[in-house]
């Protein structure tokens, strides 16, 4: 890499630590506590807000980087000096890190002297030098907040875990996070339900001892009481329910992020070969969601409350209170039997709703050729008929649950008139009164009522459980790990494969077959062949999308498995066959992942691409919406703005896969024009079937069936296919 273009890179990195203080501040105690990480490593993937680190962001960002943070509210002489270094908050929004704290000695106006604290800090747009300021300077700076920071312990292969704990699991543990909440919850349903008892005992004393005796004063004193825990009821249900609702958006919200992160860091390898069907399969996220809602939480939380409601009954109508108790075991007996039978069900609709959703998402893909070649009815069939698979299904899921909800309601009944009939033998024979009887009828609905709710959810819960261990399979998916990279800033450019084999997974036969070869930094190399010849795939192993599964992969030396991929990623500017434009403006998909570069970086690689050419005659000139895949623009300009995408940092390497497939020869003469100064001194992978192209190349790579079979100068590798010499073709 050129002077020029390390500055270049240099200065990008200056910008994005100058404009996010907080991830600058990251990187520096990175490489302060030994094991170096990039911003691009610990940012990449995280939801930046206006491109920038939040300080609610930054426990996250800290954990990617091997460390642990925690937000603190401190007076600037009160943080401990063993809790240094530190990143302090400031209120420019800008960020520091305090290294130490010392106290000197000065002279005063009248020579006396006096003690000073001396505070050594850093600047993240400056890591690399240190400044001594003044408590006092710092403390008319600073915003009260601080985070600390430490490196996280991580033990070795000498010392494994033995003791595994629902704790350490991606769901559980996310729920353990809302356990305060639940604590007040708990305690809000604990007066609730003992609230809940006060209405049947005020109607028992009204029976018992109002109406007999005509005590209208003790009536009024019972009501006003009675009316004030009415209020207070009303008032904790109203907590307990904004309480849940807080949990549940806070689980929804972490789970959900946990998700769709482990998603998008997904290893390539083990990616599932469907969208459609991997996109249902994130989507029952749903179920669990459902499952856990504040209503389920309360019905689990008010059953033991039911059994104080059957000991209350017992209490004031003695036998009376064995009318609930057998019912609520039969009511839990003949759920327990109907979970069972929809297991089954519930496992065939699963199936059934992957594979539409994936018939779904690969129709719309498709849409074009459906219409094209008049396969409407084709797929239209093939959708009917999972449609109605599934209609079944639901048909049978819902019978199941409707019917506990209806026997349920029967027991319910029937506990009514059953505590009705035996009370009356008990009013008889003198052991309770008319209103013990009444009273018991009220606490029987009420101690029924959790377990009727109870009943419902085991009916969902095979549905829920099939949930959460698909979603648990694709937690335990191989992901991109960013921790134990070897992360580097810059790059040379020097690449070589050596003695590399690769086979996409599924697949016996191998795409790269025993391939070895070395560029030199600044060397520009094409790669030609036929279909199929294992050209695609040199891209996207030197992309680390894939890992070889013989030989090795170097950059500048070092093997690629030993370098962050969000940091070797940055510094090559890809351009792949498969081009993909997101919905949004050109602008937005030129600076994709970058969002808030400057301008002057996106006109030059709209320009040095071509994007120009047909934006600046148009009045919304960059801001022109493309359409989701960008349908809006044309193949040729499509391919356009992603090597403007590819050409935004000026990176030290170019990997660039048949640029100008779908230009035409005015366009492709304009891009060779730009790629021949733009490629000067960078090291620069062409993938073409185009013999024009192979004039930006000084050196040709040849590709047979996974093979290299030639390599060598342009002119002599062209002369020697011309001849026949070599067995392949462009």
């Amino acid at each position: 890499m050129t002077t020029n273009q390390n500055d270049l890179a240099q200065g990008i990195e200056l910008q994005t630590r100058h404009k996010d203080p907080l991830l600058g501040c990251l990187v520096f105690l990175s490489k302060y506590y030994g094991k170096p990480f990039s911003a691009d490593a610990m940012s990449s993937g995280l939801p930046l807000v206006d491109g920038k680190l939040t300080p609610e962001l930054m426990p996250r960002a800290a954990l990617r980087g091997g460390m642990e943070s925690k937000l603190e509210r401190k007076v600037l002489s009160e943080l401990p000096k063993l809790m240094l270094p530190c990143v302090l908050l400031l209120k420019d929004g800008r960020a520091c890190v305090l290294i130490s704290c010392s106290k000197s000695k000065e002279k005063g106006n009248a020579e006396s002297e006096y003690e000073n604290d001396k505070l050594e800090i850093v600047w993240p747009e400056l890591p690399s030098s240190h400044e001594i300021i003044d408590r006092e300077t710092l403390e008319q700076e600073y915003s009260g907040y601080c985070f600390y920071i430490r490196k996280r312990y991580r033990f070795d292969e000498r010392s494994k875990q033995t003791l595994k704990t629902n704790n350490e699991h991606w769901f559980w543990e996310t729920l353990r996070r809302s356990i305060p909440i639940y604590k007040d919850v708990l305690l809000a349903a604990l007066f609730i339900n003992l609230f809940a008892v006060a209405s049947p005992l005020f109607v028992m004393n009204v029976y018992d001892r109002v109406v007999p005796n005509n005590a209208i004063d003790t009536l009024w004193v019972l009501a006003v009481g009675m009316i004030i825990l009415l209020l207070f009821d009303f008032v904790l249900k109203e907590v307990r329910a904004h309480l849940l609702e807080i949990a549940a958006k806070k689980s929804d919200l972490l789970l959900s992020s946990r998700i769709f992160e482990k998603v998008l860091n997904l290893n390539m390898s083990h990616k599932p070969a469907s969208v459609g069907a991997f996109a249902k399969q994130v989507q029952e996220f749903e179920s669990i969601r459902e499952f856990i809602t504040s209503a389920t939480i309360a019905a689990i939380l008010d059953v033991p409350f039911s059994l104080l409601f059957m000991v209350i009954i017992a209490i004031v109508a003695g036998p009376l209170a064995w009318v609930p108790f057998f019912l609520v075991i039969i009511m839990m007996c003949f759920s327990f039997w109907m979970k069972n039978k929809i297991k089954f069900e519930v496992e065939q609709g699963s199936r059934y709703s992957v594979q539409k959703n994936a018939h779904l998402v690969e129709s719309l893909q498709g849409i074009e050729t459906i219409k094209q070649t008049g396969a409407e009815s084709q797929f239209q069939s093939k959708w009917e008929q999972l449609v109605g698979n599934i209609a079944s299904w639901n048909i049978k899921v819902k019978k199941y649950a409707t019917t506990v909800g209806t026997f349920n309601g029967l027991l319910s009944q029937l506990s009514t008139v059953f505590i009705v009939i035996l009370g009356v033998y008990q009013i008889s024979e003198g052991n309770i009164s008319m209103g013990a009887l009444i009273a018991a009828v009220m606490l029987s609905g009420r101690a029924l009522a959790p377990f009727s709710q109870v009943a419902l959810l085991i009916t969902r819960y095979n549905q829920a459980k099939s949930a959460l261990i698909t979603l648990d399979e694709i937690m335990k998916l191989p992901a991109e790990n960013m921790e134990r990279y070897l992360h580097r800033d810059h790059f040379k450019g020097d690449i070589t494969f050596d003695n590399v084999t690769f086979a996409y997974p599924g697949s016996e036969v191998a795409a790269v077959a025993n391939v070895s070869f070395s560029i030199k930094a600044g060397e520009r190399v094409a790669i030609i062949g036929r279909i199929g010849a294992g050209k695609t795939s040199i891209e996207k192993l030197l992309m680390n999308f894939y890992q070889p599964n013989e030989g090795a992969i170097r950059v500048d030396g070092i093997d690629i498995k030993q370098i962050s991929p969000a940091d070797l990623r940055q510094k090559i500017g890809c351009l792949a066959q498969d081009i993909n434009l997101f919905y949004g403006t050109i602008r937005d998909n030129i600076t994709l992942g970058v969002p808030h570069v400057d301008d002057e970086h996106i006109m030059r690689a709209a320009k040095l691409a071509g994007v120009s050419q047909f934006t600046d005659g148009s009045p919304e000139g960059l801001d022109k919406q493309v359409g989701e895949r960008g349908q809006n623009l044309s193949g040729g300009q499509r391919q356009a703005v992603a090597l403007a995408r590819a050409l935004l940092f000026n990176p030290p390497m170019l990997v660039l896969d048949e640029p100008t497939s779908n230009m035409d020869n005015y366009s492709e003469a304009q891009i060779k024009k730009q790629l021949s100064v733009i490629t000067k001194d960078k090291t620069f992978l062409l993938v073409t079937h185009k013999a024009s192209m192979l004039a930006l190349v000084d050196r040709v790579l040849v590709m047979e069936r996974g093979r290299l079979v030639a390599d060598g100068p342009t002119d002599k590798v062209l002369a020697a296919l011309k001849s026949g010499q070599i067995k392949a073709s462009l």
